[in-house]
């Protein structure tokens, strides 16, 4: 019996037995054993088979759908960040945003850690720049490196001074001030008119600053175990007069027209060393001036 559901055979032979193959070849079959027919026999547009009969529609996936963050399709609440959708991962801009914007805040986070640490270790930095401002000549005249350095230098050494000072009385602080303001002020004025040349006496600065190195070596031994009153004056009147000295003479080699003289390349270095002693010219002062706390 045959099955009206079955597309008329092109010529009237068995559906069973069709015979020879058509020139375009086999199609698909319209009956398989047992009389079922394998697909629709009616002919869908533009899926037309060479050898007549209709090739099958291929399979349509439903599209999904957006019920909104939060909510999958069966109503069921899921973990979504609240500053990014689910989707927008795929995405490689937002992606490198985000990295750039965690690792942008640990660099922030870990250059104030440093400048903690620096500032607890003043000595450290203190000794580590001054060595490479002094001894350096790349970093020393290499913008912005050299201006970087001596403004950790500046804080180091105005954190350390501002420590020693806070171990002294109001009083004796502003009157180490005013000296040390006296003291360069004159010094610098001397240097501008004195024909006197002090960068010709290096050998004496080299040894002034042996005798000070040394005494002060001494002293903080001698001081350790027993403080002597005397020898810890001595060694600041010492220290005092040598650093106006060194100011003299540091003045003269920036001033030029003299036997030495800095270049003008080394403008960091003339700043440091005059820098340098004006600080430690208070310091001194403020050791002779007054009692601590």
């Amino acid at each position: 019996m045959s099955n009206p559901s079955a597309p008329p055979p092109y010529e009237d032979r068995n559906p069973l037995y069709p015979g020879p193959p058509p020139p375009g070849g086999y199609g698909q079959p319209s009956v398989l054993p047992g009389g079922y027919p394998a697909y629709p026999g009616y002919p869908q547009p533009g899926y037309g088979h060479p050898a007549g009969y209709p090739q099958p529609m291929p399979p349509i996936h439903p599209m999904p759908m957006n019920y909104g963050p939060g909510h999958g399709y069966d109503g069921e609440e899921r973990a979504v960040s609240d500053s990014f959708g689910p989707g927008e991962w795929d995405d490689r801009k937002v992606r490198h945003t985000f990295i750039r914007k965690v690792y942008s805040i640990i660099s922030v986070q870990l250059l104030i850690t440093v400048a903690i640490i620096a500032i607890f270790t003043f000595v450290a930095v203190f000794v580590v720049t001054y060595l490479i401002l002094a001894c350096c000549q790349g970093p020393r005249r290499r913008f912005p490196w050299n201006i970087i350095l001596l403004t950790l230098f500046t804080f180091a050494m105005g954190f350390m001074t501002g420590t020693i000072s806070s171990m002294y009385q109001t009083k004796a602080v502003i009157i180490a001030m005013i000296i040390t303001a006296v003291v360069s002020i004159s010094v610098t004025i001397f240097c501008f008119q004195t024909k006197v040349d002090f960068t010709s006496c290096t050998g004496l600065f080299c040894v002034l600053g042996i005798v000070l190195m040394v005494t002060g070596i001494v002293t903080s031994i001698v001081l350790y175990f027993k403080y002597v009153y005397w020898l810890h004056m001595l060694y600041a009147a010492l220290g005092a007069i040598c650093f106006t000295l060194f100011l003299a003479y540091d003045t003269q080699l920036v001033l030029g027209n003299r036997k030495h003289t800095i270049s003008p390349e080394d403008y960091i270095t003339g700043a440091l060393q005059i820098y340098t002693d004006i600080i430690y010219i208070f310091t001194f002062v403020l050791q002779l001036m007054g009692d601590r706390n």
